[in-house]
């Protein structure tokens, strides 16, 4: 058992030290946006397959905005003529765009389909949002974002929050995973003019960077990092809007997050093979966008030794176990790392205070939950990263 406390020791002690001089280096970062005038011509973008169960309180979310998008500058993407969702497009007199190669089944490429018409047509927009058709928008969405757009932010995300959180301990604890990306850590990065990094929809990509790219290329199973890997590879300026609020629909099922979690976890190590090799190459200490690209450089790296020290000091505790019958020392461990993962779930809970929408009730039950919910993401990863390939799987909306 001293070889393996070493090691663990030694894991943790790497990881900590990677933190903390990562924690100095990214502050030596000044990519800030510059003031562009331009026309608030704005369109939305929505992936909708068989959505017709909640694609209309989203429509009905972006028709009563303060700040009026006119409908026929949504677009609504689906595969199928025969799809219900196409009826209540019509209904609100948007844009009903049908895919062109089923084949290919990522959000990015319905995203991509519904973009290369636009081009085609020569329209011009000042930016395009993207949402999930699960999403509702607070009224005000797009009027409180129009402020960062106009101090001339190249791509800017609101504020996550749960439409079911309620519903299950189980969507309360992956609305939790949102508030740990964006509250904890894009806060944090904002604050330092690092690039933010995006999670699902609920952002808007300005119009000359699409027409730039010709269209939109970011295909692999978790195209929001590729953006936001995209985004510090070529220093554009990311925002992290709190004051524009939409709705998200968690998964209530266990079984449907591990589906999605494999997917995020292959997708996120996918892109990294993607961006990483052109980020070192392009590196250099006087770039404005230092800090960024060092921070995606490093990525999860420290949290993977953690990870690996502690499964190597289980591992030897449990052989320990079978060897001299002590259990003692299993236990309390154990109940260190329950312990642990417990006081982050309460520091995320009250960091969201009343801004998230889940009850007292949902809280109290998701702090004793969340923990085993983090540790599932263990077998989520060597899942994910295992198979031979992941498939994007469909979680229905609107139960």
């Amino acid at each position: 058992m001293f070889i393996v406390r070493i090691i663990f020791l030694i894991c943790i002690f790497i990881a900590l030290s990677i933190l903390v001089i990562n924690n100095i280096i990214v502050k030596k970062n000044d990519n800030k946006p510059i003031k562009k005038e331009e026309n608030h011509d704005f369109c939305i973008l929505i992936p909708a397959r068989d959505e017709s169960n909640v694609i209309e309180a989203l429509l009905l979310s972006i028709k009563n905005q303060t700040y009026k998008v006119p409908m026929n500058n949504v677009y609504v993407i689906v595969e199928d003529k025969n799809d219900k969702t196409v009826l209540i497009c019509k209904k609100y007199n948007v844009n009903v765009v049908y895919r062109k190669d089923l084949t290919l089944r990522r959000k990015g490429y319905a995203l991509n389909d519904a973009v290369q018409e636009i081009l085609i047509d020569e329209k011009k927009y000042s930016a395009y949002f993207i949402f999930d058709a699960d999403n509702v928008l607070d009224k005000d969405f797009i009027k409180n974002m129009i402020p960062i757009f106009d101090k001339g932010y190249d791509i800017a995300a609101g504020y996550r929050n749960t439409k079911n959180g309620n519903k299950s301990v189980v969507a309360a604890a992956s609305s939790l995973t949102f508030s740990l990306i964006n509250t904890v850590f894009n806060n944090k990065k904002m604050k330092e003019t690092r690039n933010i990094t995006f999670s699902g929809t609920g952002f808007y990509i300005r119009g000359e960077i699409i027409e730039k790219l010709g269209g939109f290329p970011f295909h692999e199973l978790t195209e929001d990092y590729e953006i936001s890997m995209y985004a510090i590879l070529n220093n554009y300026t990311t925002y992290y809007n709190e004051e524009s609020v939409f709705y998200d629909e968690q998964p209530i099922r266990y079984k449907d997050t591990i589906n999605q979690r494999q997917r995020w976890i292959r997708g996120y190590f996918d892109v990294r093979k993607k961006y990483i090799k052109n980020m070192k190459k392009n590196l250099t200490i006087k770039d404005k966008n230092y800090g960024s690209k060092i921070d995606a450089i490093i990525g999860v790296i420290p949290y993977i030794f953690i990870i690996i020290g502690t499964l190597i000091y289980l591992v030897g505790l449990i052989v320990n176990l079978f060897i001299n019958k002590k259990f003692l020392e299993l236990f309390l461990f154990i109940l260190l790392i329950y312990f642990v993962l417990q006081v982050i779930t309460f520091i995320l809970i009250l960091l969201e205070g009343n801004k998230i929408n889940l009850s007292m009730r949902t809280k109290l039950k998701v702090l004793f939950y969340n923990p085993i919910y983090i540790i599932s993401f263990i077998p989520c990863a060597i899942k994910g990263l295992t198979k031979k390939e992941i498939q994007w799987s469909k979680v229905k909306h609107g139960n």
